[in-house]
């Protein structure tokens, strides 16, 4: 009955939100509501909804600063000079745009952290994408495919649990992927290189004028490389993880005020500028908390793991690799990453073993797509609405444009994994 009511809330949330008949903040939250409701988990409904507010709302406040951070990071200028070059590289050519979205997003995601390589390359591109007339979707897209695959490294996170429900170390578990991981980022970029292709058909070479930058004054050069010094710390200390997140954020946001708007004036004049944009993503966020607050209080992503494994048939335990990594990238829209490799990948793991499998078979074929190549697109994960609520692109269109991309990468590295044998 669980089981049956958690795929019948995914399907109906997944139906709202891709057919555009409610907002995804209306989805995520009444759908889960009249799950619980129907469930009889009524009674329940304050704490379940507590438990997943207060799950993330470490992402909300991080999420407050950082946008924040990066706003006045703009407004103050720091990404023109990258901006300006850019684009006389790049001549006009959104071609060129969309294969260095690619790159550098591949560069950024080395931390495992999908929030702080949202947060640095769509601040970082969004400005050139906007000068040229580029679609926001392209830039949420290619960002998602290069960040999927990249999330398969050994310190993101379903690689780590993968390798701590099966009690595996990385060199059973990652190393022998490493093959179809780097055929997984030249599918990416061939999908960026296809996606900027006809984006360059769609508007052309655009004759570019860069503009020369007036002189800047002394202080303003002060500032301008106190905000570089400062970026600069923020992001080392973001990868070398020396602090929580949103306390990396809050602390430079606040020194960012100091510099750049010391007054009080020029502070209320900022929060005034981003506080819709703030409010925005914050509000997505604190959405999908309710919705995986009542899916995994009520039971309801445990019971679809244990019934999903009920259905296999001991004749398809030899498919089972094959299996799980083909469906892993779909079902990162339905599971979590906790959910999935702690519930679903261990009893599969243990259904191959006893068939005479290989159970490190099943945890490198789950890391192929179950939130990595798919987080990008699940409503499960806040990073999602990170990267949607910065582009401003709605997550249905941005699930149509990209999902047969992301569902490619998936395929590709399973056909490279079997050609190597590790599945």
């Amino acid at each position: 009955m669980l089981a049956a009511s958690g795929f019948l809330t995914i399907g109906v949330f997944l139906a709202l939100v891709l057919s555009r008949r409610v907002s995804v903040l209306f989805a995520l939250t009444l759908v889960p509501i009249a799950a619980a409701v129907a469930s009889g988990f009524g009674g329940r409904l304050g704490s379940l909804i507590a438990d997943g507010l207060i799950t993330v709302a470490p992402v909300a406040i991080m999420i407050t600063f950082a946008v924040l951070y990066f706003s006045l990071m703009v407004d103050a200028g720091l990404f023109d000079p990258a901006v300006t070059r850019i684009l006389r590289w790049a001549k006009g050519d959104p071609l060129k745009i969309t294969l260095g979205t690619a790159l550098l997003t591949l560069l950024v995601a080395l931390d495992g952290d999908g929030a702080s390589t949202f947060l640095i390359t769509v601040s970082a591109l969004l400005p050139i994408y906007q000068r040229l007339g580029m679609r926001r979707i392209v830039l949420a897209g290619v960002i998602c495919l290069a960040a999927g695959v990249m999330n398969m490294v050994p310190w993101g996170g379903p690689t780590a649990r993968a390798m701590a429900a099966l009690k595996l170390d990385s060199s059973q578990l990652f190393l022998p992927v490493l093959p179809a991981m780097l055929a997984g980022i030249l599918w990416v970029l061939l999908a960026a290189y296809l996606i900027g292709r006809a984006e360059r058909k769609r508007l052309g070479v655009i004759e570019v004028a860069v503009a020369n930058r007036a002189r800047p004054t002394g202080a303003d050069r002060v500032r301008y490389w106190a905000n570089a010094a400062l970026t600069l710390v923020l992001v080392g200390c973001l990868l070398a993880q020396l602090a929580d997140l949103e306390v990396l954020f809050l602390v430079a946001f606040l020194v960012a005020l100091l510099i750049n708007r010391p007054s009080w004036q020029g502070q209320q004049e900022l929060l005034t500028k981003h506080a819709y944009n703030v409010v925005l993503v914050v509000a997505v966020i604190f959405a999908a908390g309710v919705f995986t607050g009542i899916m995994t209080g009520t039971g309801m992503i445990k019971a679809m793991a244990e019934g999903l494994v009920a259905v296999i048939p001991d004749s398809a335990a030899g498919l089972l690799p094959v299996a799980t990594a083909i469906t892993s990238m779909p079902f990162s829209l339905v599971f979590t990453p906790d959910a999935y490799y702690y519930g679903v990948v261990p009893v599969l793991a243990e259904t191959t073993a006893a068939l005479g499998g290989d159970p490190a078979a099943i945890g490198r074929a789950a890391i192929l797509g179950q939130m990595t190549t798919g987080f990008p697109l699940s409503p499960l994960t806040a990073s999602t609405f990170i990267l949607l609520g910065m582009s401003k692109v709605d997550l249905g269109d941005h699930q149509r444009f990209i999902f047969k991309w992301a569902f490619g990468t998936t395929l590709v590295m399973t056909a490279v994994a079997l050609v190597t044998g590790v599945l």
